[in-house]
């Protein structure tokens, strides 16, 4: 590759003639009728094939690939998931990935694909990014019906007599679009419904991703949907899908996407695509069912959390596997030499323009003072009992004495191992100390696995515990309406369920700007709902939004056809 450009993801994803789905699938296990092709290279899997297996067959290994807080480029943590399983099928483990399905926002928005990047990629590339097997659109469908079914009962003369500012459901759109953040509907006359403000969030956002994510089976999710809270009633009774009679047709709309989908990396080894919640809006996290089905298939899984160890990594512990009851046998935690100077204070990293050239030249104390927040975030995992390995993302600039600073940074704050890694320039083959790191610490025994907070804490309790032990605050400081809700949910009796923090990714704080580990800084809570269906309780930090906007330039204006009719721009 000396001399000539290094090629674009899409280039590198279309040079490789994927194997048939149906034997990727056969090499698991599955049997042709637990699969349902959509195509030659992607497949939904039945949920009958998980409990067959699951009699029969032994767990594999559980590793969580997380990482420091981001910068808005990522650190390239799918890319190195993706690379770590090709790493370890190249020192002969039956080994699996098992990520989220991108949202159409950040991919015509900031990203333009989230398929892992160079030689460590899920493909296909395009349909990975672009619909897939509909399961997002399903779940938009589902939650924007329970919408149309609470406006028609409030035309229909409001029999349970909803209270209009308690309603607390909105409608979503999986495209980024500030424009809609709040609006007022029903308007028109009589025949177009009861004027009212509302809001719009992104589908990744919606209760109804969460929910799919976390069922176990079909009756599971039938029972979480209809427990979720639309509003109240003018006696402060809360009314739920059930009351409104639409959780049965939301669950019609659901059944298929409940299924997992089968994929494949770049390698030929499985992938398991399924569910795509925001880990600083929502849990973050792939579906339960699709890790189950991951685990009972092959040696060892690698899943992934978004955003930074103090996101989705917490929420993977104190949500997903508190509800799941899977427990991890190791992380990863993944870092670049160039978010480490930014995080020590040099340069500035904005999606869509060009890096700044201080983050390119070598400066050893900017990277030291940086590796603080991956200390913390090494912290943040050590904390649940779990060993971690940290993985070096390796970029061209990066010199010996930088990569030298994070391996001690990282070795003095806990973490088992450091290693550089090269999967995005060679794939499998780049990521093979990494797996064998990842491949001891995983089985030098059970860890001692603790939740961060036990379930009979109060909600109060909650938050501030992760305000404090996760995120390095000083404290917490509820606004009023945050106070009522809390005051509220502990009285209805949900004070055992856990808290789904939703901030900013770019710190560890509620702040963007608090860069590396910032310290004595107090956390606001301003909202707090209630996610009965999911199972958790959602605190708003700051100015959190569910609904992101557009940059200036965004990713979609690259995206095109070509004269053949292949899609470009997509990276």
């Amino acid at each position: 590759m000396s001399g000539s450009p290094f090629p674009s993801d899409l280039q590198i994803a279309r040079s490789v003639t994927p194997r048939p789905i149906a034997e990727v699938a056969r090499d698991l296990g599955l049997r042709d009728d637990e699969i349902e092709l959509y195509g030659p290279t992607k497949a939904k899997v039945s949920l009958e094939a998980i409990r067959r297996l699951e009699a029969t067959n032994p767990r594999g290994k559980y590793v969580l690939v997380t990482a420091i807080t981001p910068t808005p480029l990522g650190e390239g943590k799918t890319t190195t998931t993706v690379g770590l399983a090709q790493g370890l099928q190249r020192i002969g483990h039956r080994a699996a990935v098992a990520i989220r399905q991108p949202s159409l926002g950040p991919v015509f928005g900031i990203k333009g694909g989230a398929a892992g990047g160079g030689y460590s990629q899920v493909i296909p590339m395009e349909d990975f990014n672009l619909h897939l097997t509909g399961d997002i659109h399903a779940i938009g469908a589902a939650h924007n019906l329970a919408a149309a079914f609470l406006d028609n009962h409030l035309h229909h003369r409001n029999a349970l007599g909803i209270d209009l500012l308690s309603i607390s459901w909105p409608r979503v759109v999986d495209i980024s679009d500030r424009a809609i953040r709040r609006a007022v509907i029903g308007l028109g006359g009589r025949e177009n419904g009861i004027p009212r403000e509302t809001e719009w969030q992104i589908t990744v956002a919606s209760e109804v991703m969460a929910v799919l994510a976390l069922a176990s089976d079909l009756q599971d999710l039938r029972a979480r949907l209809g427990r979720i809270v639309l509003a109240q009633t003018y006696d402060g009774q809360p009314v739920t899908a059930e009351d409104l009679k639409v959780a049965g047709a939301m669950t019609v709309l659901l059944r298929d996407a409940l299924k997992p989908n089968l994929l494949q990396t770049l390698e030929g080894g499985p992938a398991f695509v399924h569910a795509g919640p925001f880990a600083n809006i929502a849990h973050g996290n792939n579906s339960v069912l699709a890790d189950r089905l991951a685990l009972v298939t092959n040696e060892i899984v690698c899943t992934e959390a978004g955003f930074g160890a103090d996101m989705g990594a917490e929420k993977f512990f104190d949500i997903k596997c508190r509800q799941s009851g899977l427990t991890p046998d190791a992380a990863v935690v993944v870092a670049t030499i160039r978010a480490l100077k930014m995080h020590g204070g040099v340069g500035r990293i904005v999606a869509g323009k060009p890096l700044d050239p201080a983050l390119l030249e070598e400066n050893v104390a900017a990277v030291r003072a940086g590796a603080a927040n991956l200390a913390k975030q090494i912290e943040n995992v050590t904390v649940f009992g779990v060993p971690v390995v940290v993985a070096i993302n390796h970029f061209p600039t990066d010199t010996p004495a930088e990569i030298e600073a994070v391996r001690e940074v990282a070795l003095a704050a806990g973490a088992r191992d450091a290693v550089l890694t090269r999967h995005f320039a060679q794939g499998g083959r780049g990521a093979i100390e990494l797996a064998e790191a990842v491949w001891a610490a995983a089985s030098a025994g059970a860890p001692d696995f603790r939740l961060l907070y036990p379930d009979e804490a109060s909600l109060r309790e909650k938050i501030e515990t992760i305000a404090v032990r996760i995120y390095g605050a000083g404290g917490v400081d509820e606004l009023p309406a945050a106070t009522k809700a809390l005051s509220a949910l502990e009285a209805a009796g949900h004070g055992r369920l856990p808290i789904c923090m939703a901030k900013t990714q770019y710190s560890l704080s509620h702040d963007a700007s608090l860069k590396g580990r910032p310290s004595g800084f107090r956390v606001p809570i301003r909202e707090v709902r209630l996610a009965a269906g999911a199972g958790f309780v959602t605190a708003l930090l700051g100015e959190m939004r569910t609904m992101p906007g557009l940059p200036s330039r965004p990713g979609g204006e690259k995206i095109d056809i070509d004269a053949e009719g292949n899609i470009v721009g997509l990276f």
